[in-house]
């Protein structure tokens, strides 16, 4: 109407010339371009061209929502869906997909309420420095560094080895956490106090439920509890290497099984209250739960296997 060249306006509106003039040859050219109803067809363009591949599929509804009460995360689901059917592409999804049906709340096929089941993710990022300031870390002359533990251990290629930690709660309370390297395999054991005897005891027991080949190294930290490691040995015929000083990542598939277990037990909460048969209805919830590191196969898949190629 006023006449302007393309470039012209393009300076008026800080956009390229040629993206106006994509736009006003997409929509008639100057003879026939009308703003109005320009905008519409844009919209109109905009909209997704498919629904979201979880409406009306009630197999991935009902299997993604039971897995999200076990505490699946969406990746291990994701994962899980395409190691049960490779072949069939209607029963398996991207974790992306998950995550946005439970969030973006518009396409209402996931219930808002599933989103407690997700694991809960950190509002800010813990420097490495403050782990510098924990207390209690003890100094032990009889101490064997983590720098002795043989080679096979390292590369995870053998099963039996372990690493160990206690996760902290509320009035003085802890649950000591045992993961196996080559499997992931979790164990937990309640213990009623942080002073060494009551940790090895605890330690001691757990131990005796596995066959020897499959406990054969313990990697701890260096803190007060690990005091009587040696009585542990003792006991039960497993070598305990230590951590550097303020190291906790040279255990570090502990460290992260530590952080799945917030899950079922937050920071700040009383640990004492959970029985034997919680921590282990837990340690068996968390073994069944797939892992990308494994190729989606479970904890407890890959240590049966192991357990029954000692027999």
């Amino acid at each position: 109407m006023a006449q302007h060249s393309l470039r012209s306006i393009a300076r008026k509106l800080r956009r390229a010339p040629s993206t106006i003039s994509r736009e006003v040859r997409r929509n008639g050219g100057t003879k026939h371009y009308r703003a109005a109803a320009s905008d519409g067809q844009a919209w109109d363009r905009a909209q997704r061209p498919k629904l979201c591949k979880l409406v009306g599929n009630d197999y991935l509804c009902r299997t993604i929502s039971a897995k999200l009460h076990r505490k699946w995360s969406p990746q291990q689901i994701a994962g899980w869906l395409m190691r049960e059917h490779p072949d069939e592409e209607a029963k398996r999804v991207s974790h992306e997909t998950i995550y946005r049906s439970l969030f973006v709340q518009t396409r209402g096929v996931l219930k808002k309420e599933l989103q407690a089941h997700l694991r809960a993710t950190r509002s800010i990022r813990r420097s490495r420095h403050a782990t510098l300031k924990r207390s209690g870390l003890g100094k032990f002359n009889d101490a064997v560094s983590i720098r002795e533990r043989p080679a096979d251990v390292e590369d995870r290629a053998v099963p039996g080895h372990w690493e160990g930690d206690l996760i902290a709660g509320s009035g003085n309370s802890f649950i000591a956490t045992l993961v196996e390297r080559h499997t992931r395999f979790v164990m937990l054991a309640k213990v009623s106090n942080k002073d060494s005897h009551s940790v090895i005891q605890a330690l001691i027991k757990q131990a005796r439920k596995l066959p020897k080949d499959l406990y054969q190294s313990l990697t701890w930290d260096r803190g007060t509890e690990m005091a009587g490691h040696k009585a542990f040995t003792l006991a039960t015929d497993i070598d305990v290497f230590l951590c550097e000083p303020h190291s906790p990542w040279q255990r570090g598939t502990n460290e992260n099984t530590n952080r799945l277990l917030r899950q079922y037990f937050p920071k700040g909460t009383d640990l004492s209250i959970h029985s034997q048969a919680k921590l282990s209805a837990v340690a068996r919830q968390l073994n069944e739960r797939p892992r990308k590191t494994l190729g989606y196969e479970t904890p407890a898949e890959r240590f049966n296997a192991c357990v029954a190629s000692i027999r």
